[in-house]
């Protein structure tokens, strides 16, 4: 029989460092978590249901500092399409895909170093960002325009660039997702991703972003949920002692990235642990294996939730199944990055503000295709914007706005939207879809919006029969441009933030 557990021994105080759950609330922090942040746990995750205005988010982390002044407040700001500080519009930042698009590491440094100090501003302390996945695999459902690109020193000299813009206002940068999730046609929400590629293809594309962040000083690794049997058969990467002690941890003289900083595991809750192996054994068996946080943050939490997970890491430590050295080890790194965030805002060396830099980027990252003799704008009168929405993937989520057709009805008063998804009007042909926009056009230039077209059928079956019915439609995608550009013109935005929409609608309406 194990002893009881105490809510003030050191133990119990090590279990809940680790732990950094999310919450509801804007306004005010719940009084549990404050209570708990008093007595023990360090940190916890920002989404987008916690954030309303700067000035809110500014006094919500105040709170919780004032529980624990070397608390750590995460969120996931990646720019494009992953943004929780503008949820409700869309991201002033492009994503990375179209900043690899650009290849101009200043310019990468310069977006991150601006996103930092927002952050830093409104009181987070540490960004879940820069995503260093190499999108090998086309047909990624989860990474795509989170990615800089196909290209591992692309992808490496992007990342590190972000690492150093953010880092340098005083916000840890957290690199992800550890040891790579670009070659997945699995989204690891859903499903545990498995990825066959032998051990010398990880070393020469995957792990190489990851060496330049460690290089680079990245202050925290993002593991990922996948199963990679090249290092380990059995466990995914975030429960395998072989991915993070092994090649995360290891030096490299045994072939390791040397990393001695903080291990964040990605949610917990997502399937692809939650459903194998239950959240509160694969929180043992994280820490065990050499994680030091653990996100939680699919769902607002309660304080019975949050217990329970410090409970089984108590009882972990009692039946054996994790040592409590580890434990401890794992307390004091997240204790020691609450220390540095503190002292690193303090000597912040961000500069000046560039409000601007994010459509800079946007603009920049645009590619125009046009047809032999045709112009790419469409001045002088309205437009009909047809917007092709996809299923939107769970880290991106499906509350944020994104396209154009706002944008481009500020430029060209009267344009006028049509949405279209794959659940709208079923078993409809391509050729009636098309039927339908042109009827809702009339005599309107019609844009057709899409979103990695390559990837949906009936999306790209639907443009093509509008093509060939009104060969002026000009084509906007907003997603990883894979498919041949047509249009007139085809521009390729290479993300679909609002600025990525402003700057296209800019190219459409002829001005800018």
């Amino acid at each position: 029989m194990t002893a009881p557990v105490s809510a003030t021994d050191s133990l119990t105080r090590d279990a809940l460092a680790v732990l950094q759950p999310a919450f509801a609330g804007t306004d005010t922090a719940p009084a549990w978590l404050l209570r708990l942040m008093e007595n023990g746990m360090t940190g916890v995750g920002l989404f987008g249901r916690n954030v309303v205005s700067p000035a809110q988010l500014t006094s919500l982390t105040g709170q919780l500092r004032a529980a624990n002044p070397h608390a750590l407040i995460s969120i996931d700001e990646e720019g494009g399409d992953v943004t929780r500080m503008e949820v409700g519009g869309g991201s002033s930042f492009p994503g990375n895909h179209a900043l690899g698009a650009v290849d101009d590491p200043a310019l990468t440094r310069a977006v991150a170093t601006e996103m930092g100090r927002r952050l830093a501003a409104c009181g987070v302390t540490v960004n879940w960002a820069p995503s260093a996945d190499i999108n090998s695999n086309p047909d990624n459902p989860v990474i795509g325009t989170r990615s800089f690109g196909d290209d591992p020193a692309l992808v490496a000299r992007h990342t590190a660039a972000f690492i150093e813009g953010t880092q340098s206002t005083g916000v840890a940068a957290c690199v992800k997702h550890f040891p790579g999730h670009g070659d997945t046609d699995v989204d690891s929400h859903l499903a545990l991703p498995r990825i066959g590629v032998d051990l010398e293809t990880l070393h020469a594309r995957e792990l190489v972003p990851f060496r330049a962040a460690v290089a680079a000083g990245t202050r925290c690794v993002m593991s990922a949920h996948i199963l990679l049997p090249a290092l380990d058969p059995e466990l995914p990467g975030t429960l395998s002692p072989a991915v993070l002690h092994g090649l995360l941890r290891a030096p490299a003289t045994d072939g390791g990235l040397g990393f001695d900083g903080l291990i964040f595991t990605d949610g917990m809750e997502m399937d692809a642990i939650a459903a194998t192996h239950g959240m509160e054994r694969g929180t043992v068996l994280a820490i065990a294996a050499g994680a030091d946080a653990i996100c939680v943050g699919g769902t607002a939490w309660e304080e019975d939730q949050v217990l329970a997970l410090r409970d089984a890491l108590v009882a972990g430590v009692r039946t054996g199944l994790l040592t409590e050295e580890r434990l401890h080890e794992a307390a004091e790194r997240v204790r020691d990055l609450g220390r540095w965030t503190v002292a690193a805002r303090e000597r912040s060396t961000a500069g000046e503000p560039a409000p601007g830099v994010g459509l800079e980027a946007a603009r920049r990252a645009l590619t125009v295709t046009r047809p032999a003799g045709r112009p790419a704008a469409v001045p002088g009168g309205p437009a009909h914007v047809a917007s092709f929405n996809p299923a939107t993937n769970i880290a991106v989520g499906s509350e944020t706005p994104w396209g154009l057709a706002a944008e481009l009805g500020r430029l060209l008063p009267g344009t006028t939207e049509s949405v279209h998804t794959p659940d709208s009007a079923p078993g409809r042909s391509a050729a009636d879809r098309a039927r339908e926009i042109l009827d809702a056009a009339g005599e309107r230039t019609v844009v057709a919006v899409v979103r990695s077209a390559h990837r949906h059928a009936w999306m790209a079956q639907t443009v093509d029969a509008l093509l060939a019915a009104r060969p002026d439609t000009v084509v906007v995608e907003m997603g990883v441009p894979q498919a041949t550009p047509a249009g007139a013109p085809h521009i390729a935005t290479h993300g679909a933030a609002r600025v990525c929409g402003q700057a296209a609608a800019e190219v459409i309406a002829g001005v800018g």
